[in-house]
């Protein structure tokens, strides 16, 4: 799909105010990309959102990759270099500052106040990007089950164990090759 400048103009924009929002990494704020691209614009596919994000997290490298891969499904190259660019620029930004503020004030109840209040808002936002990526499979009649039951393990096994995800994106990948989601 070929967007005009203004749309990409406009990705790049959306994607950089969710980078400002993406507390706990970019993954967090899946969930409102898959609202922009796919429900808003009908850019790409749910499908096509959902295996951008399964392809990058299996590659080996940084997280935010998955970023990358749903800009190119969505308008090649320079879709690309939108959503990296609107991703990557603004919090590398604020960071060099926020960094260097929050050091000579570390010890100051309000920022210790903000890095203790930002848990639980993490928390929120991996739950709802979870959510967006589970839900085409719960709707499935015919894989419904097994994906409730991996979603289940999921919550169970990495809010009890200290196991790497990378077991439980396996037993996925697993449930998914013998049909049982």
């Amino acid at each position: 799909m070929s967007l005009t400048p203004w749309e990409l103009l406009g990705l790049a924009g959306h994607f950089a105010l969710l980078s400002l929002l993406a507390v706990g990494g970019a993954i967090t704020t899946a969930s409102d990309m898959q609202r922009y691209v796919v429900a808003e614009h009908g850019w790409i596919s749910d499908a096509q959102f959902s295996a951008s994000i399964a392809i990058a997290q299996a590659a080996p490298g940084p997280n935010v990759l998955f970023v990358a891969v749903i800009g190119w499904n969505v308008a090649g190259v320079p879709g690309l270099l939108a959503t990296l660019t609107g991703t990557l620029v603004p919090p590398l930004l604020l960071t060099l500052y926020a960094t260097r503020w929050a050091a000579a004030r570390r010890e100051s109840l309000a920022v210790r106040a903000f890095t203790t209040g930002m848990a639980p808002l993490t928390i929120g936002l991996l739950l709802a990007t979870g959510w967006v990526l589970a839900e085409p499979y719960v709707r499935a009649p015919a894989g419904r089950w097994g994906a409730l039951a991996l979603v289940a393990l999921t919550i169970v096994v990495m809010s009890r164990s200290k196991l790497s995800p990378m077991w439980l994106v396996g037993v996925g990948a697993a449930a998914g090759a013998l049909g049982l989601v």
